[in-house]
């Protein structure tokens, strides 16, 4: 099961415009790079579990969900919120409160949190706005004397248990959906995402529990305003809307890696919840549809599919229970004969193959035409280039140990 091409699993070699790939057998990084493009600066979690900027082009090894970092790839997006770090400033309007500003340390590990003190019932905090419907408010919060927050989008609201990271209420005729995701020191990014469209307001208050009238304080970062189902990487303003734009990685392999009459393709990934396009991982000769090995998710069947294609027909596996916002290890592999797709350890299908792909001479994270892009998180991509037995195909997409299957799935407790 020598792997041609293997990409991640905690080996990480990369700089301004591309990623290395690693070979195991030679024991070094192989000159065979995913070039990665980003024209903006954007932030990733490092290993100290600290946000941090990097620069237009730098490839993002997030450790966010795992100690081994995954490969980080998402869409462009905008925080609209101007301020997103000085509560104070008066595009912040404060009914009932007192806020201080860098007197706690923050997620990005410096002293610029601030500390949100309600001097009198129902105190909050506010922005005025126009929503466009299908938006994600995120806050980073730590609790005080207060354990809890509720944050309001249009007419939609959630409460976050600072405490125990966890949503204890959502309400609201156009919510959509609320997270609470868990950094260093007590924070928690706190989400909510509405459909709501037209004038209205954001806004955030500290609680015990669902009681808005209470009285103490929390301490905030960070906050964000976007378009779109879910809350992307932290984008920090200081006076103006700032634009994250969208990452690629293609290109990776030649002709001499990549084996046209059988092979086998793994991907340990995360695709995010509530994905709003599709998402392919392609082995091809960089034409869409024709001579392509790849994985695909579906977003409008919301199905994980493999698929194998020479210049005229396909085969194809389709899944319909695939997990979304959570890492899952896919399989494919073909011959001449057939095509078989493993998740996490279970076969999902084989099928019969109608045509056989020639001439491939590289992955990409997209369709093989530079649309489509995979977004979500990769923690490792491998190339075999023979056909891998049903025996291979189980051990390699399973959880060899409980300590093994709570790393994975960045679990606390089973």
């Amino acid at each position: 099961m020598a792997q041609k091409l293997k990409f991640g699993n905690g080996t990480w070699a990369t700089k301004e415009g591309s990623t290395l790939s690693y070979n195991d057998e030679g024991g070094n990084f192989k000159p065979l790079p995913f070039t990665t493009t980003r024209d903006s600066i954007a932030t990733r979690v490092n290993k100290e579990g600290l946000i941090e900027v990097v620069g237009n082009d730098v490839p993002r090894i997030d450790y966010t969900d795992s100690a081994d970092g995954a490969l980080l790839l998402e869409p462009q997006s905008t925080n609209l919120i101007t301020y997103s770090e000085d509560f104070n400033n008066a595009s912040w309007l404060k009914t009932n409160l007192n806020i201080t500003k860098d007197i706690e340390i923050a997620p990005n590990g410096l002293l610029n949190a601030s500390k949100i003190l309600q001097t009198v019932s129902g105190g909050y905090a506010r922005i005025n706005t126009t929503l466009a419907g299908s938006e994600t408010f995120s806050l980073f919060a730590k609790k005080g004397d207060l354990t809890d927050l509720k944050l309001f989008l249009g007419g939609d609201y959630s409460y976050f248990d600072l405490e125990n990271g966890v949503v204890l209420l959502a309400s609201g005729s156009t919510f959509v959906s609320s997270n609470i995701e868990s950094f260093n020191n007590d924070w928690y990014r706190c989400s909510i995402t509405s459909s709501y469209s037209g004038g209205t307001s954001i806004r955030f208050q500290g609680t015990n529990g669902t009681n808005d009238n209470s009285l103490g304080f929390i301490y905030t970062y960070g906050a964000q305003l976007e378009q779109g189902s879910y809350a992307t990487s932290y984008i920090p303003t200081n006076g103006s809307s700032v634009t994250r734009q969208a990452d690629t990685a293609s290109g990776s392999g030649n002709s001499e890696v990549f084996n046209d009459s059988e092979g086998a393709l793994f991907a340990d990934i995360l695709i995010a919840e509530n994905i709003s396009a599709n998402a392919n991982i392609s082995i091809s000769k960089g034409i869409n549809g024709q001579n392509l090995f790849k994985i695909l998710y579906l977003q409008s069947e919301g199905k994980i599919r493999a698929e194998l294609r020479d210049s005229t027909m396909n085969t194809i596996i389709d899944y319909s229970n695939f997990n979304l916002g959570e890492f899952s290890k896919v399989l494919l592999s073909y011959n001449s004969t057939t095509l078989k797709m493993y998740i996490n350890g279970f076969e999902i299908g084989s099928e019969d193959v109608n045509g056989i792909p020639s001439g491939l001479n590289q992955i990409d994270f997209d369709r093989a035409d530079g649309n489509a892009f995979f977004y979500g998180k990769t923690k490792e991509i491998g190339y075999y280039d023979t056909a891998l037995t049903d025996e291979e195909l189980e051990y390699l997409t399973s959880y060899r140990s409980l300590n093994e299957l709570v790393t994975e799935l960045n679990l606390n407790e089973l």
